[in-house]
């Protein structure tokens, strides 16, 4: 006899790899692949585009967490809720050879109306480098996104004292002219920054790139993913961003760095289902020293994953993504892909 639901996946994977693939990733890595079973779905990380700087694997399988969550949210828009098993258990084992998740299709469920803003805001949802507009988060918003993140199993501390965004701009700071001088970090930017006219379908294009990384006082300062070779478009000048937060998980292994990337996505979409977006700041925390100062500095919960500053803009420059095509195992690709 026929099961719907293990139909629907079959003639859907396409469709909800594709959507899974929109989501963030650091340097617009896209580090993610995927194999399609008669009845599942599994992710894995992708090792052949990891960054240098980043050898544990942490800001790679953050990514693959947020893909996990656009996974599931596709599964929700066809009517069905998400089955999800974390199969990464250990901070330890090699990440690349086993499955991160394995996602099948679970019960009926209709679809709500916060998850239908949530998919329409699928396609604009992207990082934001440029200035943001003047004024506050729209009324209610923050907390119903800290409500988003504990519900994926994190924690959102919103830097709200004057003094402490003082502190930490000024850490950061400190640091950041000399892991812009990193030969790794160097190296990861070359290879994943692409200038006017690239055809590439990853890594950050010139119009999401500051002509002048920000350096402004009092705010958490950008890479500088120009190196002096005149490709950004961006300008920097403006209104400095409304509000500066960190996300914290209770520990420090793959299966938290699945959740935070989780809990990073369905922010993400929430804030730009308002027109707000986000400025992610991953170069201190690359820094294993940098990384529990700047924890020290906060006195969160948990382990520090991501640090973000939030502000509204009205621009909906996406980024490119990688053909379906590339991110299956041909052998086991859906019909027609």
């Amino acid at each position: 006899m026929s099961d719907p639901a293990r139909d629907t996946l079959s003639a859907k994977a396409g469709y909800l790899i594709e959507m899974a693939a929109r989501a963030p990733s650091v340097h617009n890595t896209q580090p993610w692949r995927f194999e399609i079973d008669r009845d599942a779905i599994e992710l894995y990380a992708d090792p052949s585009r990891q960054l240098l700087v980043d050898p544990g694997g942490r800001e790679m399988v953050i990514s693959c967490g947020a893909a996990l969550y656009g996974l599931r949210l596709a599964v929700r828009s066809l009517g069905y809720l998400p089955d999800v098993e974390l199969l990464s258990d250990s901070a330890t084992q090699e990440l690349a050879p086993r499955a991160l998740a394995r996602l099948r299709l679970g019960p009926a469920a209709p679809v709500t109306a916060e998850e239908r803003k949530l998919l329409a805001a699928v396609p604009h949802r992207h990082t934001h480098r440029g200035p943001f507009e003047s004024g506050p988060l729209p009324k209610g918003l923050l907390p119903r996104l800290e409500d988003d993140v504990r519900a994926e199993h994190a924690t959102l501390i919103v830097i709200d004292s004057p003094r402490a965004r003082r502190e930490l701009a000024e850490l950061v700071t400190a640091t950041a002219c000399q892991q812009d001088r990193d030969p790794r970090s160097r190296s990861d930017i070359w290879q994943w920054t692409r200038s006017t006219g690239s055809l590439a379908r990853d890594g950050v294009p010139a119009h999401a790139i500051p002509a002048v990384p920000e350096r402004a006082a009092g705010q958490l300062p950008q890479r500088d993913f120009d190196l002096g070779r005149n490709v950004g478009w961006l300008a920097t000048d403006g209104p400095a961003a409304p509000v500066t937060a960190a996300l914290f998980t209770s520990g420090d292994g793959p299966q938290e760095w699945l959740q935070a990337g989780q809990a990073l996505h369905r922010l993400l979409l929430h804030a730009a289902s308002r027109w707000v977006f986000a400025r992610l700041n991953t170069q201190p925390l690359e820094d294993a020293a940098t990384r529990a100062l700047v924890k020290e500095c906060l006195i969160g919960p948990g382990s520090l994953q991501l640090l973000l500053q939030l502000g509204v803009s009205r621009t909906a420059h996406v980024t490119g993504r990688r053909p379906l095509a590339d991110l299956i195992d041909p052998d086991r690709a859906p019909d027609g892909a």
